[in-house]
């Protein structure tokens, strides 16, 4: 994924490079709003910080969203309500105060980007089958080998969210935010508790696999051409 941040602070932007990288994300840096258009082409994530030296962040949004539905995310020290509201109202898609835990933002890049791509209109099924496992996302529904199974919340949640990645890893911070919308210490712990209660109930241990160091994705089978 590639993201384009727009920062005047330096160190912000050097901090912020190497952690996303961790991430399997590049990053397009700009110090300025005036030239964001023309790079929109070339990113899939915008970061997009307020105190702009030559221009509103607020307008830079408005700007992007003029001409682009890429996800926008604002990070901004500008904490109060009435900001953030502002910020929602030009485009945004999410809003976050500096300072900020970088685990999180991470898991919020991830979610505006599953968002526009799963969103209204996309291509994502309704119905997803896989290895005589039946996931309703209508119905909030599980059949497995033609018997209904009955999840949790959390753990239909979990299941949902691994399914329509479509075979792609789902990082912890990713699954945590997601489906608990909240981190915490015990949070890893939590989550592997959810996925071992998922290969039970659904008689496929293997069907759910641990990406050591990342976090989790389904084994869909691959088609050819």
């Amino acid at each position: 994924m590639r993201i384009l941040l727009v920062e005047d602070d330096d160190r912000v932007a050097a901090a912020l490079r190497p952690a996303l990288r961790r991430h399997g994300m590049s990053m397009v840096r700009l110090s300025a709003g005036r030239d964001v258009v023309a790079h929109l082409g070339e990113v899939d994530v915008v970061l997009l910080d307020l105190g702009l030296p030559d221009m509103d962040g607020v307008d830079v949004c408005r700007a992007i969203r003029d001409t682009s539905d890429l996800p926008i995310i604002i990070v901004s020290a500008r904490g109060e309500v009435d900001d953030r509201i502002l910020g929602l109202h030009s485009g945004a898609d999410d809003y976050l105060v500096k300072p900020y835990d970088v685990g999180e933002l991470v898991a919020r890049v991830e979610a505006v980007y599953r968002r526009r791509r799963v969103g209204p209109g996309s291509l994502t099924p309704e119905l997803i089958e896989v290895d005589g496992v039946s996931l309703d996302l209508a119905r909030h529904t599980v059949v497995v080998d033609g018997e209904s199974v009955t999840l949790s919340r959390k753990e239909f949640q979990v299941l949902a969210l691994l399914a329509t990645a479509g075979g792609a890893v789902c990082t912890r911070n990713r699954i945590v935010a997601e489906v608990w919308g909240r981190s915490w210490p015990g949070a890893n712990r939590t989550l592997d508790v959810h996925v071992a209660t998922l290969r039970t109930k659904l008689r496929r241990p293997e069907l759910v696999q641990t990406v050591r160091g990342v976090g989790y994705r389904l084994d869909l089978p691959t088609t050819g051409e």
